[in-house]
């Protein structure tokens, strides 16, 4: 998600081992030049760690030190080993291994399954949860679809524990975890499912990492044949390491030293999975003799974001806070953080919905905009207020780029092009490699103008409209580029995964935003019970929600939003308060211990002048309505609908004309929920038009007098119909 230069897109292989030291401040060059024995880097948000690890591996190989493929770099996400394998390319360094701890073990155990063990080797499920299911069914245990996710989740971080199904009830109570059934029920299903996976010749992938330790420990031939080819390693975000994978990391070093481990332990979020922060603090003690480096200056915020995740830092307690680092911003001043208190969830959607709108008219591309919640759930709702206001959106989550159906149709058009090259026809009028992309992916019904629709078909443009753009981007750098050497160049992204960026502002979960960053980041939902969540009962599990406000509020270069509602629902009672984290922080707050100050300071509270609303009540049943989109329809989902389904389709028939002649996507003007609330209450003024969720000033101004023509029965020229 980083704004990228055209020259940092596509940029030069340095021409010597030194030229690619040229760019790093000091404390990164002390890592890049630190080739031998255990170094341990800490490296704050923001601070350039993958640069200096990655100039560390490049500058060795450079100049003869490392051989490429004797180098096993691991790090957590398949997005994170894509991007560093994509920065050695372009480095000079192609051929070093950047993996995933599952990706690397499950080579490993493949290659050696038939000496060390023999036969075919498991089949490796894609997703537990079924099996699950079925292992509760057996054991006579009746789950809800939540209470199996979560169990599933208790079985995971069992076996990274490396705990069996008889030890897990006392792993709980020792852990002070809380477990979401019985302990001993857990127990029982954990150990069906394994029995399950026995009979099926299955595993999970947690037991790639399982077995490949086991045939480590067993087969001593077979470990040194592996410590042969990998004599150094490298580990990226070693604060998330479980004890599992520090098992499995410690049997591909064997007796030697040559580890380099990067991390920071304030920003350790993951410890529901097993993660822990111990083996980087505890890194000293057993490498008496580690290269021990800081990395503070921060190059990704502005001092006032900087100066606020310092803030929330100086107030945590525990072992990890014993450890944070002071970050210091190399960045010009910007704006001050904005803290906003609105007066329910919906009023907080449709204010964010609005800035969101004021940012991207002010020249913030929408791809550098993300809203960051705690809990997925709490997508729906700015979804919809996103949508409702014009702007593109894209969900964290989804399906890898070049793995998506239609970039790998592109891909195979656009090779047959380059290898027609001047003999196909469709190329003719294609003056330069942008037009020649165009033309190709004409072929795939892709057209410069985004479809008049959302979901699969915008996400299907998106995806085209990303290998224009890269074109574009690729040209200005290679002006002589041809199509063969775009294809090549796509070809080595795809292996990298370093995908080209698609438009739309993010909507993600705060644990999924960790390693990303964007211009602009709104930070949603900052209350109690949900910020710390509600389920937060120790001090280590407050703490690692404090971690994980301060991993958010780092993601964020230049703007930064924090904001909070007072009640859920319009008209619910305003008893929530913001989270204790931006206590001394927040404008008009007072510091942890302290004595409230009173007053609102800084904040600002949106919508102050509006008129107080009053509970949204289904106007079928009476009931009072709190989902988003049952409030916009005003009536619950499962009461009958009245809507006039003929001046439905007559709304939709104008709205995809207005999207056609606006040269945006229908949702644009106004989303189907809205629509569909149009037909039900046929409104026969502006008053009644106004009063429905999703039709604000701007939309009543450009649209209203449309709208209520249709709903009249009147043609837009004015005849009525029945003349």
């Amino acid at each position: 998600m980083t704004a990228a230069t055209h020259s940092s897109l596509f940029p030069q292989v340095p021409e010597s081992a030194d030229a690619v030291l040229d760019g790093l401040d000091p404390e990164q060059r002390e890592v890049a030049t630190s080739l031998h024995g255990p170094v341990c880097v800490l490296a704050g948000a923001g601070t350039g760690k993958t640069r200096a690890i990655t100039h560390r591996i490049a500058y060795g190989v450079r100049a003869g030190i490392l051989q490429p493929a004797s180098v096993l770099a691991v790090t957590f996400t398949n997005r994170a080993a894509g991007e560093m394998r994509g920065r050695l390319r372009q480095l000079g360094a192609g051929g070093v291994q950047a993996r995933t701890f599952h990706s690397a073990a499950l080579r490993q155990l493949q290659y050696f399954w038939p000496k060390a063990v023999g036969g075919d080797m498991p089949r490796l499920l894609d997703r537990k949860i079924q099996l699950v299911a079925e292992a509760a069914a057996r054991c006579r245990i009746r789950l809800d679809r939540n209470e199996l996710r979560d169990v599933t989740s208790e079985i995971e971080w069992a076996k990274v524990t490396q705990t069996v199904p008889a030890d897990y009830p006392a792993a709980v109570t020792k852990s002070v975890r809380d477990a979401p059934r019985d302990p001993a029920e857990i127990s029982q299903i954990y150990g069906m499912y394994e029995q399950l996976k026995r009979d099926r010749s299955a595993m999970d992938f947690e037991d790639v990492l399982l077995l490949t330790v086991g045939i480590l420990q067993d087969r001593h031939d077979i470990a040194d044949q592996i410590r042969r080819q990998y004599q150094n390693f490298v580990v990226d975000e070693y604060q998330d390491v479980s004890p599992l994978q520090q098992r499995l990391l410690d049997l591909w070093l064997g007796e030697r030293d040559s580890l380099c481990v990067v991390g920071d332990a304030s920003q350790t979020i993951y410890s529901f999975t097993g993660a822990t922060p111990d083996h980087l603090l505890n890194f000293r003690t057993r490498h008496p003799g580690a290269t021990m480096v800081k990395l503070v200056r921060d190059y990704r915020s502005t001092p006032q974001v900087v100066h606020l995740a310092n803030g929330l830092l100086n107030q945590a307690r525990g072992r990890a806070a014993e450890h944070r680092l002071e970050l210091i911003s190399q960045r010009e001043a910007g704006p001050d953080p904005a803290y906003v208190e609105y007066a329910d969830e919906p009023a907080e959607a449709e204010g964010t919905a609005r800035r969101i709108r004021d940012l991207i008219a002010a020249g913030v591309p929408a791809g550098e905009i993300a809203v960051l919640y705690r809990v997925n759930s709490q997508s729906e709702v700015y979804e919809q207020a996103l949508a409702d206001a014009g702007v593109p959106y894209q969900l964290r989550g989804a399906e890898r780029f070049f793995e998506r159906q239609e970039v790998r149709e592109a891909g195979i058009a656009l090779r047959g092009a380059a290898r027609a090259g001047g003999n196909d026809s469709l190329l003719d009028d294609a003056g330069d490699l942008p037009s020649q992309v165009r033309a190709v992916l004409s072929t795939k019904n892709w057209t410069s103008e985004p479809p008049a629709g959302s979901g699969a078909v915008r996400d299907r443009w998106e995806s085209l409209a990303a290998l224009v753009r890269l074109a574009e981007d690729y040209v200005r750098v290679k002006p002589e580029a041809t199509l063969s050497d775009l294809v090549t160049e796509l070809d080595e992204r795809a292996a990298a995964q370093h995908a080209p960026t698609v438009q739309g502002v993010t909507l993600a979960s705060l644990h999924s935003a960790k390693g990303l960053e964007w211009d602009a980041v709104f930070l949603v939902g900052l209350t109690e019970g949900m910020m710390p969540i509600t389920y937060a009962k120790t001090d280590e599990q407050v703490e690692e929600e404090r971690r994980l406000l301060y991993v958010g509020v780092t993601r964020a270069r230049l703007h930064l939003s924090l904001s909070w509602a007072l009640s859920r629902s319009p008209g619910g009672r305003a008893s929530r308060r913001p989270t204790r984290f931006l206590n001394g922080m927040r404008p008009g707050s007072a510091a942890p211990g302290a004595r409230s100050a009173g007053g609102a300071g800084g904040v600002e509270r949106a919508g102050g002048r509006r008129k107080r609303r009053g509970p949204v009540l289904c106007r079928v049943c009476g009931k009072t309505l709190t989902d988003a989109g049952e409030m916009k329809l005003m009536r619950c989902e499962d009461c009958p609908s009245d809507m006039d389904e003929a001046l439905y389709e007559r709304l939709r028939e104008w709205r995809s004309d207005q999207a056609k002649e606006l040269g945006q996507p229908a949702y644009c003007v106004f989303t189907d929920k809205t629509l569909m609330a149009i037909a039900e209450a046929v409104p026969g003024d502006e008053g009644e038009l106004a009063g429905i969720s999703g039709v604000g000033g701007r939309k009543l101004e450009r649209f209203g007098a449309d709208v209520l023509a249709i709903c009249a029965g009147q043609e837009l020229g004015g005849v009525d119909e029945e003349d």
